[in-house]
Order: structure tokens, then C-alpha cells, then sequence
């Protein structure tokens, strides 16, 4: 796997658009066969075509660009057709939120585009993970979208940070402060980091995440299923309003915590409440089921459906509101019951200044 041909020590100009930003892509990574993907025939079918029927969706408001393992080549171009780029790569986990790089911009070299590359571990390096093939591909998206890279010693991943665009990051205490992620970190040297890489000044940390993602197979607080930046100075926020669930006082503690906030500009945030579907249980436990995983596309966003017409309605109602964009809703359960949402598998390239549609 060849490298990018520029690594950059120094990243004093970069910062990470808002996701409401334009784009000039969405990067995904196409399933393989191994412990995530599922045991049973059904059950990897089943996961390949959640993750296509995302991609299909996303292609329809902009270009798709799809890492795929060697091995699942032919099966990706039966699923995706030719509208869809494939890049072929070894991969292992097809999280590319997670996986790949976090793209951003350099305000002093307008046109330049960046590539932070994390450390990746596995979300902590657990036992059942596989992760050290995809812990490569960062770079390698780097490389296919001509981007300079901007090399990381912080273990972390692209569900774990959330920004305006304006100098405003969200953490999750339980994330970046991990003992298996980075044991030596504290608060300002995570910070420090962020405004270097991301071109934060200000960061909002989130006590905890939601109470499923602490299983053995979660990331133990990834805010991008929690609360995220629709606008500046407005965040929208997942919310139980089941008190059976225990995220219902999870949802108030945040609520309460963030409207007491301000941003990076000194704004107090609003924060406008997504409510959580209707089911509170599957096999395994509580369910972490949440509308705050969609993704912004350009003119849309794809929202996660749980088979709630009712809820997903809702879903879509606010979300609207929020972003002023078409709203298109794709069955997540596939998606959620191998640990994320529809944001946990997309991240968007922005467009560069002078490049705009």
C-alpha cells in the first residue's frame, strides 16, 4: 500500500468544516466476511445489503467512493453497479468513520485539502477485535483523495468528535480519555490536539454516551450516536422518553449539561431534542437505537430508520427542520445490530474553497 506523498508535522492551518458543509464525496468501506459481518449466510447478507442500500441512497445526492477488501470486489460491483468508485484494499473492520481519516481544510492554503490520520486500536484494542488491517486505511484515503496527511498520536476515531466548523468540538470523556485508547492523556493535551488538527479553541466533554455502548462490542461513548452540530450554536440531541430505559436520565443529564454551554463564539447552545423510537429492547439488552446517527449530503440527509413509521416520521420532521435539506430515510437495525448507524459507516471529503457547486 503506497503512502501519501506529503506528511505535514506542522498543521497550524487546519480545521474541520461542519458536516453541513459541501462535499465532494462520501467515503464508505464495503463489508467482509469476518466477526462483525455475521456468522450465518443470512446474516452477512443481510449486512452487506444494509451497507449498500446506504451507499445507493447517499449516490443519488452525491458520489460515492468505496474501499473494498480484495476478497469482496466482485460481490461490491453486483451490489453497488457501476455508478459507484471502488478502491481496492485490505481491510479487516468497514467503519470508515472510525477507520478513516478525518478530512479537513487549510485556511491559509485555500484548495489544500488534509487528512488527519488517528490512531486506531479497535475502539480500545478489545479481545474479539480485528482491526490492524483497517488501522492502514487512513492513509490509503489520504492517498486515493490526494490529500496531505496530518499524522496523529491520539487514539481516536471520527465517531468520537463531533465540530461547527467554528472552533467548537464535542468529546466524550469516556472516548479519548480511555485507558485503552490513550492512558496518558488528559484534557489539555486532547485539546491541544483537537486545535491542531481540527482547528478547535473550544471544547464541550460529554460526561458519557449512551448505555449500550458500553457492551463489549461498543465504543464506549462515541458522541456521533449522542448529540450533534445542525447548525451553530444548535445541537440536536438523542432523547429517551422512556423511563423504563436508562438512557431517559442518560438524555436529561446532557440536555442539562449542554444548555448550560457555549461555543467557541460564546453563543449558548439550543438544544433541540430527537427523540428516540419506540423499542427499548432486543436479544442483547437496551437498545442504543438513535436518529442522531444520519449524515448530511449535499441538499439531503440520510436519516436511520428502526421500522417505526410513526417514529421515523418524526425523525424526519425534525431533522428537516433542522437542516432545510430533502430527508430520505434507510433501515438501520441491520447496521445497529453490528454496533453503529449510518454516520458510523460514511464520512463525508469536503469540498474545497473555490470549488463549490
Amino acid at each position: 500500500m503506497n503512502s501519501p506523498t506529503t506528511t505535514r508535522v506542522k498543521a497550524d492551518g487546519w480545521r474541520m468544516p461542519s458536516e453541513t458543509a459541501r462535499h465532494d464525496a462520501i467515503w464508505m468501506a464495503f463489508p467482509r466476511e469476518g466477526i462483525t459481518l455475521g456468522e450465518t449466510a443470512s446474516e452477512r447478507e443481510a449486512g452487506y445489503r444494509a451497507w449498500a442500500d446506504v451507499a445507493l441512497a447517499v449516490a443519488e445526492f452525491e458520489p460515492v467512493k468505496m474501499v473494498v477488501d480484495p476478497t469482496e470486489t466482485q460481490r461490491a460491483r453486483d451490489m453497488l453497479g457501476e455508478g459507484i468508485e471502488l478502491f481496492e484494499a485490505p481491510l479487516d473492520e468497514f467503519w470508515m468513520r472510525d477507520i478513516g481519516p478525518t478530512f479537513v481544510v487549510d485556511d491559509e492554503r485555500p484548495g489544500v485539502l488534509g487528512a488527519v490520520d488517528w490512531i486506531f486500536n479497535g475502539w480500545g484494542a478489545p479481545a474479539w477485535a480485528e482491526w490492524q488491517k483497517s488501522a492502514q486505511i487512513a492513509r490509503f484515503v489520504a492517498q486515493a483523495s490526494g490529500a496531505e496527511l496530518v499524522s496523529s498520536t491520539l487514539v481516536n476515531e471520527g465517531g468520537g468528535i463531533n465540530v461547527d466548523g467554528e472552533g467548537t468540538v464535542l468529546l466524550t470523556e469516556t472516548v479519548q480519555l480511555h485507558d485503552k485508547r490513550n492512558p496518558l492523556a488528559d484534557k489539555q493535551r486532547v485539546e491541544a490536539e483537537m486545535a491542531r488538527t481540527l482547528g478547535t479553541s473550544k471544547a464541550i466533554w460529554l460526561p458519557r454516551g449512551l448505555t449500550r455502548d458500553y457492551d463489549d462490542f461498543g465504543t464506549n461513548g462515541h458522541v456521533d450516536i449522542v448529540a450533534t452540530f445542525s447548525s451553530a450554536g444548535k445541537v440536536l440531541l438523542h432523547t429517551q422518553n422512556d423511563p423504563e430505559h436508562p438512557d431517559y436520565q442518560v438524555s436529561r443529564d446532557l440536555r442539562a449539561l449542554l444548555e448550560q454551554e457555549t461555543d467557541a463564539q460564546g453563543r449558548r447552545l439550543e438544544v433541540i431534542e430527537l427523540p428516540a423510537p419506540g423499542a427499548l429492547r432486543d436479544e442483547e439488552g437496551f437498545v442504543d437505537f438513535s436518529y442522531v446517527n444520519h449524515l448530511v449530503v449535499n441538499d439531503g440527509v440520510i436519516a436511520c430508520g428502526f421500522g417505526e413509521p410513526e417514529a421515523d416520521a418524526v425523525a424526519r420532521d425534525v431533522l428537516g427542520a433542522a437542516y432545510g435539506r430533502k430527508v430520505v430515510t434507510v433501515d438501520a437495525r441491520e447496521i445497529f445490530a453490528r454496533g453503529g448507524g449510518i454516520h458510523c459507516i460514511t464520512q463525508q471529503q469536503p469540498t474545497l474553497v473555490g470549488k463549490e457547486a
